[in-house]
């Protein structure tokens, strides 16, 4: 029997309110935007992440994000450690943050210090609490799917912390659209919520997910939270960067691999916001947070300016034409909508 699309209370503004929505099908209201922790430690060093954070949660922002591996460039667990010092220096800041963070990726040499074993989510829950200063974790994502162990395996690890209360929520990061449709099956066996949320890389360059995870995320009932919606800072006004020395980020990893790939579509991308009056990051930023069935993006800022410009990407709505001329520079896979219809002539 195919089952009903489950509205997943996308509709931004609720209320009024038009930065903060529902995740999913659950009650948690998170920001739409979520603060991206992995710049923190190597680019982004404690203090300022301290800043970072205070102005993002004065501005609204609730919903930060990281992971148990993030800090890598200093060592494996950092990242979680200068966010628990910051919610200790003030205890209340804790019940105004929706905090998540991931599990699944290798913490160091031992064989069961990674994955989605029982075993691994359980100890690694546990250390994360102790590294962020906290009594509960209120959305433990996966951060990759581990498909060398069944599902039952994993629901029963996390039914254990959600009934010991040291996790409130579940979700997934890259995951396929299979990989939650499996993931949900087999928590509505053990009659369990499931997935919450699904993380996904899209941007205007990379447009996977529409196909089927975007789908399946809908279909279940998770909202979507986009990461990378610069990817990388390509979308950001790489080539004017460059030109005026500025660029940081934009200037290494994907976006450096992606201006090579697509140097005339950036360069016609960049020359259509300037034609337009707009900053190329804020229309990438806004044209991801206006697709079907995204919830919210994760944010990686390095500065109060990169918090403020995405927030005011958050109230732009960009003219039919403008995003006819996008879907013509960046195509859609295929012929464009969830699959298999895409690929329909």
């Amino acid at each position: 029997m195919q089952r009903p699309i489950a509205r997943s209370g996308q509709a931004p503004g609720t209320g009024g309110d038009a930065l903060h929505t529902q995740l999913g099908r659950t009650g948690l209201r998170v920001s739409r935007l979520a603060l991206g922790t992995v710049n923190f430690g190597g680019r982004v060093e404690e203090p300022e992440a301290r800043r970072l954070m205070d102005h993002a949660l004065d501005r609204g922002v609730n919903f930060f994000d990281t992971a148990n591996t993030y800090g890598w460039r200093a060592y494996k667990g950092h990242t979680e450690e200068v966010i628990g010092r910051w919610l200790s220096g003030r205890p209340e800041r804790r019940d105004r943050v929706v905090l998540a963070t991931k599990v699944g990726d290798p913490m160091g040499g031992d064989l069961n210090a990674q994955g989605l074993s029982a075993r691994n989510i359980v100890a690694a829950c546990e250390a994360s609490l102790h590294r962020l200063g906290t009594d509960w974790i209120d959305l433990y994502q996966f951060h990759h799917v581990d498909r060398r162990v069944p599902w039952d395996e994993v629901w029963q690890a996390m039914d254990l912390l959600l009934t010991q209360g040291k996790v409130r929520y579940v979700g997934s990061s890259n995951f396929a659209g299979w990989d939650i449709a499996s993931a949900q099956e087999a928590a509505q066996r053990r009659n369990l919520l499931g997935l919450a949320c699904e993380q996904c890389v899209y941007n205007l360059v990379v447009r996977h997910a529409e196909l089927e995870v975007i789908p399946a995320a809908r279909a279940y009932g998770l909202g979507v939270f986009a990461w990378s919606p610069l990817h990388g800072g390509l979308l950001s006004g790489i080539l004017r960067k460059t030109r005026d020395g500025t660029a940081v980020k934009s200037a290494q990893g994907r976006a450096a691999e992606g201006l090579k790939e697509h140097p005339d579509t950036i360069a016609a991308y960049e020359e259509l916001c300037a034609d337009h009056g707009l900053d190329p990051a804020q229309v990438g930023m806004a044209w991801t947070l206006s697709r079907p069935g995204v919830t919210g993006v994760v944010i990686g800022p390095r500065t109060e300016q990169h918090i403020d410009g995405a927030l005011d990407a958050l109230g732009r709505t960009l003219p039919q034409t403008f995003l006819a001329r996008l879907d013509e520079l960046f195509p859609p896979i295929g012929r464009g909508g969830a699959a298999p219809d895409a690929w329909l002539s």
